[in-house]
This record gives structure tokens, C-alpha cells and sequence, in this order.
């Protein structure tokens, strides 16, 4: 990842292949953003009238490349848009900041040292733009070569055969205050495990297994000192995890169950974190039809964001204590696959008529709601891909909250916002809970087709313990860009939620989530 520090050195003598600057959108043209007044200096104060020659406008995302003035020891100065001009005695937005310096990091693939130079107003801008470059730097290359035909990574090159920015400096950033220090060391953090949670969606299906993914985390664990469990097939089956083992039964690659604990000893809260993780869906015997399978290897996004978040909670040592289900399975049709019209009986004991097999997320999100439940946690969150319904609802960018208590519900959508991931409260409407009625078992996985989202979430609910707070998190839009790469967004996995969890996390820790 890219090495990030942070310095006061003045913009003109700092050796580096580019200094970006920020260019806001003014109401008479482009206004340059603080941090960069050394540069507009050097172009006279004309700055804004050279950029405007050029076309830029200061939009949001616009990019903008000019030869660097005279005594600088730079030889490129980038202006990144960083939107509409905030007011009069306001500063700029975080997320503004994040995305500017992600569209600026990305561009600069190849580089070897930039310098930043936009609006540092205090500890929280430097953590932004700090995870925007990290963010934005981000490349998968572990199956590229350098035409060498090694096929390892090793030597990859990234970005159009350019390997990603090697160093930033944030300038303004000052290395010996406190408050900076730790916005960039939380900005590492946070990034360095969400970046691992990108590399687990993009690893292909055939390397990517339950048992694989387990041992990724058996690693983690060790590293960080955090406790763990995993359950293979046969443990599942002795105590009756129904949901997981039917899901995975058709599969060659056999299913597990992961608990991972972090655990603090000023901690008097307790979270759980329950992520669906289907390394590869087919849909089953219920088969996706042509087109639907390609990009199915990022159907574990839900249990890749639930391992970052708990993996980030312990590297930051917050005091709370923070456990993570990720409920692993490849879902594919066999002769020994569930099929539609089976009935499963869950780990909670409630059995489950099966009509649709491509509907199998929530069975193994409901056995691992359930074994979350045993332990009594103050709140359960979940996270997963669950429904195309959710996407045609919120679009490709923006997850779906739904939850068991409307004041926990706006509590997660306020740390989704306050973190730079669009989200949306959607509600639990009771008269969808009729059309799962089975006549052979208690509750079918299926019910209305019009608010299948919704219909999702109301599954989930039966499976949360009485009295115990609950949202779910269906992520199926964001989880996996198929577009162009966006602000510190990449093409493929995303990381989607993994920074909702942790802000969850440390709210808790705070005392501030209730």
C-alpha cells in the first residue's frame, strides 16, 4: 500500500513527481483551495485564471495537469475538482476530500512520490484525505505479471502497466501534532484492512474457498491476537447447522463457520458482526441464468467486510468487545445440492421450505444470526449481497439499513453518511411476512417477488434472538463496481461497509451508539 506521512515543507522545494492541489467550483469559475497558495504564488495569484484557459471548471472528479512554475522541484502540478466552493466560514467536506485525493492517487499510478496539497482545516481532513489516497492507490495484481510469465504478482504492474503511487506527503499535515498523528494512523488502519477486504472480493472463486478463506482469517487471528473458531462441515453437522450445510452441500469445497473475537478489557459493550460469504454463487440447482454468473466470485463481500472490521477494531484497540461471524459457503448444483421443495431445519431449530436455491444467503445468515444471538450481544449487525431487488431499489452505489428498532436503524444510516458511504433506512412492512407462510415448514425462503429486499430482511428477523437490537445490511449494489473506477472507488470489490462497521464500532466504544 502506499506510504503515507505527513509534513509542513513548503510545496516549491519538495522533490516529487507531482503536487496536487485542490480547485473548487466558484460562483464566477474556479476558486483554488486552501493549501495551495504557495503554488498560486508561483503563478502570479493567476492560478485560477490558467486553470479556467485550461477548462477546468472545479467539478467534482474534473482533473486537471499543468507544467509546474519555475523553481519548483516538481516537475507536475495536478488540480483535482473538489466540487461546489463551501460558504463563508465553513470548511470542506471530508468526503469531498477523500474523493478528490482518490481521483488524484489513481491518476498518478507509476509515480513514485506525490505531494498533496489540499485543504488541511484540522485532524479530520488529514484522515480523509489520508484514506482517500489509499484508498484510490489501491490495485489487484496478485494474477498479473510484467510479461515475464511468472503469473505470481510479484512483479505486477498495475493501472495500464503502471504500479501504484509509491509515496504521498500530505503538506499542511503536521508530523509532530498528536491529533494528525493519529488521524493518519487510523486512516492506515482502516484502509490497509479494507484494501485486504477488495483483495479477498477479487480473488477468483477456484482459489477463494470456504477452507481458504477461513485460514486467511486463522492468519489474521494470530497476527492480531484475536480469538478463533472455525467449524467445518463436520462440526456444522453435529450441531445442526442446517442453513450453511444445506447451502453447501452441493459444493465439492465444504462449508465453514468462523467465529472471530476481539475482546478488550475496558470493554462493557459488546457487538457482533454476522457476514454472508458465498465464495461463488451459481445459484444452485435454481441456476443463474447467462450473464448473472461472471462477477459471483464477490458474493462474500458481507463476511470480507465483517473480517476487516473486526481485524481494524483490534488494531486500533478500541474498548469494545467486537465478535465476527462469517458464515462461508460456495453454493453450486450437484447431485447432492439442496433442492427447491427440501426443507431445512436451522441451528436455531426452525425449518426452512426451500423454493428457490439462488435464495441462499439468508440461509446461512440465519444459522449465523442465530449462534450470534446465543452469546447476547448489546446490537447484531449483518452484512451481505443479498438482493438484486435492493439494487433495482437504491441503484449500484448505495446499500439498503434495515433493522428491528428505528432508532438503532438511523444510528447505523448516520455513521454509514458520516463515514462517505451512501446508505438508505428501507423498512420491515409487516403484511410481507405472509407470503413465506409454508404449509409444510414453518417459514419458506421465498415470499413476495414485489419488495424481495424487504422480503429478505423480514426472513432475517425470525432468526435474531428475542430482545436483542438488529440491523442488516444488503450491500448488493455497492459490494462490486462492474463501471469505470470513481473517486477512491476501484473497478471490482469495494470494501463496501467495512468503514460503517468500524465507525460502528467506535461509537460503541465512545458511548455514543446507545
Amino acid at each position: 500500500m502506499t506510504a503515507l506521512t505527513l509534513s509542513t515543507s513548503a510545496a516549491p522545494g519538495l522533490r516529487a513527481d507531482a503536487i496536487v492541489i485542490g480547485v473548487a467550483k466558484g460562483a464566477k469559475g474556479p476558486v483554488v483551495a486552501p493549501g495551495a497558495e504557495a503554488v498560486d504564488t508561483a503563478y502570479d495569484g493567476r492560478l485560477a485564471a490558467v486553470l479556467e484557459t485550461l477548462g477546468a471548471s472545479g467539478a467534482e472528479g474534473e482533473l486537471t495537469k499543468l507544467p509546474a512554475p519555475a523553481g519548483f522541484k516538481a516537475p507536475l502540478v495536478i488540480a483535482v475538482g473538489l466540487g461546489a466552493e463551501p460558504g463563508r466560514d465553513a470548511d470542506y467536506e471530508a468526503e469531498a476530500l477523500r474523493r478528490a485525493a482518490g481521483v488524484a492517487a489513481r491518476t498518478l499510478a507509476g509515480a513514485k512520490k506525490a505531494a498533496f496539497a489540499l485543504p488541511v482545516e484540522d485532524a479530520a481532513a488529514v484522515g480523509a484525505i489520508s484514506e482517500g489516497v489509499l484508498l484510490g492507490a489501491y490495485s489487484f495484481d496478485t494474477y498479473k505479471d510484467n510479461g515475464a510469465g511468472t503469473g505470481t504478482g510479484k512483479n505486477a504492474k498495475a493501472k495500464n502497466g503502471r504500479t501504484p503511487l509509491a509515496e504521498g506527503v500530505l503538506l499542511g499535515g503536521k508530523p509532530r501534532d498528536a491529533a494528525h498523528k493519529a488521524a493518519l494512523a487510523r486512516a492506515t488502519a482502516v484502509c490497509e484492512e479494507l484494501n485486504r477486504a477488495r483483495d479477498l472480493v477479487n480473488t477468483p472463486p477456484n482459489d477463494l474457498t470456504p477452507a481458504a478463506f477461513a485460514a486467511i482469517a486463522q492468519g489474521a487471528a494470530k497476527e492480531h491476537g484475536l480469538k478463533i473458531q472455525v467449524l467445518d462441515d463436520k462440526a456444522l453437522a453435529k450441531d445442526g447447522y442446517g442453513g450453511i450445510l444445506g447451502v453447501g452441500g452441493g459444493s465439492a469445497a465444504t462449508p465453514r463457520l468462523v467465529k472471530l473475537s476481539y475482546t478488550h478489557a475496558d470493554a462493557d459493550k459488546h457487538l457482533a458482526f454476522v457476514g454472508k460469504g458465498i465464495t461463488y454463487d451459481s445459484g444452485g440447482i435454481s441456476l443463474k441464468p447467462a450473464g448473472h454468473n461472471e462477477t459471483m466470485k464477490c458474493d462474500m463481500s458481507g463476511a470480507a467486510a465483517v473480517f476487516a472490521a473486526v481485524v481494524t477494531a483490534a488494531r486500533l484497540g478500541l474498548p469494545v468487545n467486537v465478535t465476527g461471524w462469517l458464515a462461508l459457503a460456495e453454493n453450486m448444483p450437484s447431485g447432492t445440492a439442496v433442492r427447491p421443495g427440501d426443507v431445512l431445519r436451522m441451528y436455531s431449530g426452525k425449518t426452512v421450505e426451500v423454493l428457490n436455491t439462488d435464495a441462499e444467503g439468508r440461509l446461512v445468515l440465519a444459522d449465523a444470526l442465530w449462534a450470534a444471538s446465543a452469546e447476547q450481544p448489546d446490537a447484531i449487525v449483518d452484512v451481505a449481497t443479498l438482493t438484486g431487488a435492493m439494487m433495482l431499489a437504491l441503484g449500484s452505489r448505495t446499500f439498503g439499513i434495515m433493522a428491528n428498532d428505528d432508532a438503532f436503524r438511523s444510528a447505523v444510516h448516520e455513521a454509514a453518511e458520516e463515514v462517505g458511504e451512501p446508505a438508505w433506512p428501507m423498512p420491515l412492512p409487516e403484511h410481507l411476512r405472509k407470503g413465506m407462510d409454508s404449509p409444510t415448514a414453518d417459514i419458506a425462503n421465498m415470499g413476495e417477488r414485489m419488495g424481495g429486499g424487504l422480503v429478505a430482511g423480514l426472513f432475517l428477523r425470525e432468526f435474531v434472538g428475542e430482545g436483542i437490537t438488529w440491523a442488516h445490511l444488503d450491500i448488493a449494489g455497492p459490494a462490486f463496481n462492474e463501471g469505470g473506477a470513481f473517486g477512491y472507488t476501484p473497478k471490482g470489490g469495494t470494501g463496501s461497509a467495512v468503514r460503517t462497521l468500524v465507525r460502528l464500532a467506535e461509537l460503541t466504544a465512545e458511548g455514543d451508539l446507545g
